[in-house]
């Protein structure tokens, strides 16, 4: 397996979760913090998964945990994207936001199996909606080394306006609720009541 063939995972989780008013990577969907349960998922579909963390997070996280600090550069979630694909510029990541309760295995096979590395990203999308979701992703080398130029010429600073301007694989999973976002105490609520009829 050459290094542009393999695939990295990614947890954003250094993010402030303002809306939510705790910690999204620390939220009990699944028996443990959130962050703690991507991490794992990803450990099973990609080469080798990561947590992009503050440098005040460092010390939560046991030492067995792969580590990305964010290097601050840039604002939001680029942030760490581009703080790993510095660290390990020749591999794709598989990108996760913690803010996805819903999101499981399958639909993560399910992208993997779908990726065209001709594409910058390949990308969950929704029918109804068809705008890629950039942070249940997979972002190919290639697009991360152009989105530093992009953040520096002062286009913005969001992930998504990025992919949308970029030849980008739409992916639609099976299961659209995979793509639920709970950023508000609502939407937690919302999670938690998918999660306990499934």
């Amino acid at each position: 397996m050459t290094s542009v063939d393999k695939i990295y995972g990614l947890i954003l989780s250094g993010g402030k979760s303002t809306r939510m008013g705790q910690d999204k990577g620390l939220i009990n969907y699944h028996g443990m913090p959130q962050r703690d349960y991507l991490y794992g998922l990803l450990a099973t579909v990609c080469e080798k998964p990561f947590m992009s963390i503050r440098g005040d997070q460092l010390s939560e996280l046991p030492s067995h945990v792969n580590v990305i600090v964010d290097d601050d550069e840039f604002k939001g979630p680029f942030n760490g994207l581009i703080s790993a694909h510095k660290q390990h510029p020749d591999v794709a990541w598989l990108v996760l936001a913690c803010d996805l309760p819903l999101i499981d295995q399958p639909a993560l096979k399910e992208l993997i199996a779908a990726r065209n590395q001709a594409k910058k990203a390949t990308a969950f999308a929704l029918k109804e909606n068809p705008l890629p979701e950039p942070l249940c992703a997979i972002w190919e080398s290639s697009a991360l080394s152009e989105s530093i130029d992009y953040l520096r010429s002062g286009h913005g600073t969001c992930p998504r306006k990025y992919l949308i301007n970029s030849d980008v694989a739409l992916v639609f999973p099976r299961n659209e609720q995979v793509l639920l976002n709970a950023n508000s105490e609502e939407e937690y609520k919302e999670a938690m009541l998918k999660l306990i009829r499934v």
